[in-house]
Parts: structure tokens; C-alpha cells; sequence
């Protein structure tokens, strides 16, 4: 299978690239390394050294034999050399992680804010409109996330994307359907995976496009098999406030002897995933894409719930750390559950790795070998939700065009 990955020199991407390609696809990534750039921004990088992208391309084809190539465009704002892409490249799949990821970082201001929506409503509708343009048939499988549905549950499991309902009309009729799940997205990242779902269903239904939206929960670990065969195919640790995931910023914490800082009560329920799941469940949907004229295919992508405060706890035993409980820069409830279904993935096959398996403690010697890299004074959450912003705050990175 010959498939393009948007947004492949990122945390998911990358990974993924490295997965394909060793189980024989041909891959073509794409990035415009924006996620590089913000690292000049916040002067925050990875805890982990990232080649630049000539070095893991060789570094890949010498440890595996394999090579993939690369293409710096900015998908979001150069749309014809998309298309010309696509035309010359004839993929069968494009995976979509050509995205802004950060909650906190679309929330630094209204600059980032309208870099967030620009760049990520552009993007996915960039790519849907040049696969119509082009006439091919590709897959497109996109990487959404767990927060479209927001964090209560009504009592119920959430469900794979759709909701049925029953409306009575006025004359006393049963009308049974089912709805995408209502969106309540709690950050300007999460609303613009929310219109992501509006496009993708007008053109599955419109233009016949086959589409996958997988809604992934919060990822930790760092090393995948292929990443660990070589140390610069390595991949991305972030542990600054506004892009170390939750898990890995308690690990990294734990490294560097830094209080786990706990927002809030700890109460705050969220659905994980490891890593090595995360390029599992997209080499899964990629062999099991939709028919022709099939709504979109949306699969929860995540293996498990805890509370905030209970991973700290975890982490604390394990590294003999100290919690410290800091003011929640997130306007969301204090205390909430969460009840997922990811009953398709398990019925695809995908055995998940879980916090029990001891890769706790691989993470962990991650964050102590490069702990001499993790500047302190970036582990602190300094994006809040509710404080008003104040003018003339930076521009966020550009973006290479």
C-alpha cells in the first residue's frame, strides 16, 4: 500500500511513518516541521534529541533496510501543491496528523488561538477538497481525539462516534436514528476536531468518500519497536506545560526530582493509550477502511481510563516522588467519570498495552538518561483558559510555507 503521512515528523506521525514502512507499505511523508519551529517558540524542546529529518530517514533505511521519503509543504496553506502531490503520488491512504495537537498551546492567546483553527480547519479541508479535485480513490484516516465528546458521560458509555436517538413526531411517531455524539469540546484545539467531524461527514456523504476518524485518548510512552532500534529514529518527549501529555510530564518530573504537579483535585478522568497501541490502531484501520457511500468509520482509539490523581499516585511509588496539588489552569470540572467503548479496535485484534505491563518503568529510563536536557523553569502549566488575554502577545510560530 502506498500511503502519505501528513504531519509525519510529529509525536504520532513519526512513529507510525517508522510502523508502515516496516511492515512494507510505501511511505511518503509530509510536513511543513512546524512542530519544530514552535519548539524555538517556547524555547521548550524535546526532552528527547530530535534528528533533523535527513538524519531519520538514513538512519531508518540503514536499520532496516527501508526507505521512505519526504516532502516539506505546508498542507493548510499550500493547497495546488497538494493537489499535484496527490496526482503524482497516486496514494491509496493518507493519514491525517497535519495538525496543531496542544490544548494548552491554542489557549496562549488569541494569536495562537487563530493559528489553531487557521491551520488545522484549513488543513483538513485542504485535503478532502484535493481528493475530490483529484478524482482518486484514497482512504483518508484521520487523527481525532477522545475530547470531542468532552468529559461527562451521562451515566452511559460513549460510543463510537454515533448516538441513537428516538424523536416523536407530531403525529405520535417512533423515528429512531443515530446522530454524531454531541460535541462538547473543552479547548480551541478540541473545537476545531469537532468541525474536523462536520467536514468529514458532508463529504462521506456527499462526494462518497471513504474516511476513518479515529478519536484517540491521551498518548504516553515514547519508544515503539522501531523507534528504539536506533537512537535517532527516537522519538518526541514533551514535558512543558503546553505540550508534555499528562503521564510522561509525571514521569519526567519524577526524573529530575520536581513534585508531580496534580491540576485541581486530580479528579479529572482521562482515556490513555500507549504509543505502540496508537501505530497499532492506525495500521488496523488502514487494512479495514469503509465502502464506498459508508458514513464515517469512527473508532475510539484508547485502552484505558484513570483519574489524574491516580496515575500521580502510580508515578509516586514507583519513583518515590512527591505530589503537589496546583491551581487547574482549565475551566472544566473538578471531578468527572468517563466510560468509553473501543470495542472495534478490540475486535480488529489489537491487544492493548496497559499501565500494568511494567513499560512505566521504560518511560522512566527514558526521562532519567536525557533528564540533563528538561529545563524546570518549562514544567509549569502557564496557559489557562479563563484569564483574560493580554495584547500584543507573540505570534506563534511560523509555519514554513
Amino acid at each position: 500500500m502506498k500511503v502519505m503521512i501528513l504531519g509525519g515528523d510529529g509525536f504520532c506521525g513519526w512513529p507510525t511513518a517508522l510502523h508502515l514502512s516496516a511492515h512494507g507499505h510505501d511511505v511518503l511523508i509530509v510536513d511543513n516541521l512546524s512542530r519544530r519551529n514552535i519548539d524555538n517558540e517556547l524555547e521548550a524542546g524535546s526532552l528527547t534529541p530530535i534528528r533533523p529529518m535527513g538524519t531519520r530517514l538514513k538512519a531508518w533505511q540503514e536499520a532496516s533496510g527501508r526507505t521512505m521519503r519526504f516532502e516539506r509543504l505546508d498542507v493548510a496553506q499550500n493547497y495546488h501543491r497538494l493537489l499535484t502531490l496527490l496526482l503524482e503520488e497516486r496514494p491509496d491512504a493518507i493519514v491525517h496528523f497535519a495538525e496543531q495537537r496542544a490544548a494548552p498551546y491554542s489557549m496562549k492567546s488569541s494569536a495562537h488561538k487563530r493559528y489553531t483553527v487557521d491551520n488545522n480547519v484549513s488543513a483538513t479541508h485542504n485535503v478532502l477538497a484535493a481528493i475530490v479535485e483529484s478524482g482518486l480513490d484514497v482512504h483518508l484516516a484521520h487523527l481525532g481525539t477522545m475530547g470531542v465528546y468532552g468529559y461527562g458521560t451521562a451515566g452511559m458509555k460513549i460510543p463510537e462516534g454515533y448516538l441513537p436517538v428516538e424523536v416523536t413526531t407530531d403525529d405520535g411517531d417512533k423515528v429512531r436514528q443515530e446522530i454524531l455524539y454531541p460535541a462538547n469540546p473543552g479547548s480551541i484545539y478540541h473545537m476545531t476536531k469537532t468541525l474536523d467531524q462536520l467536514l468529514f461527514a458532508y463529504y462521506a456523504k456527499n462526494d462518497r468518500l471513504r474516511i476513518t476518524d479515529l478519536h484517540q485518548g491521551i498518548v504516553w510512552g515514547t519508544h515503539t519497536q522501531e523507534t528504539s532500534s536506533d537512537e535517532r529514529l527516537i522519538n518526541r518527549f514533551d514535558y512543558d506545560g503546553d505540550y508534555g501529555t499528562v503521564l510522561n510530564r509525571f514521569l519526567m518530573q519524577a526524573a529530575v526530582g520536581y513534585p508531580l504537579t496534580v491540576h485541581g483535585t486530580g479528579g479529572q478522568t482521562r482515556a490513555f493509550i500507549h504509543i505502540q497501541d496508537t501505530v497499532r490502531c492506525i495500521h488496523l484501520a488502514l487494512e479495514n477502511p469503509p465502502e464506498h457511500g459508508e458514513r464515517v468509520r469512527i473508532l475510539n482509539q484508547m485502552t484505558e481510563t484513570h483519574r489524574v490523581r491516580d496515575l500521580a499516585g502510580i508515578v509516586a511509588r514507583i519513583a518515590g516522588a512527591e505530589v503537589a496539588y496546583v491551581d487547574n489552569p482549565r475551566n472544566e470540572d473538578a471531578e468527572n467519570d468517563l466510560h468509553v467503548k473501543n470495542d472495534r479496535f478490540l475486535d480488529l485484534g489489537l491487544k492493548p498495552t496497559t499501565l500494568e505491563d511494567g513499560l512505566l518503568e521504560e518511560v522512566t529510563d527514558v526521562a532519567r538518561k536525557y533528564a540533563d536536557r528538561a529545563d524546570r523553569d518549562k514544567i509549569p502549566a502557564t496557559s489557562t483558559w479563563t484569564r483574560r488575554q493580554k495584547p500584543g502577545v507573540p505570534t506563534p510560530a511560523a509555519t514554513p510555507r
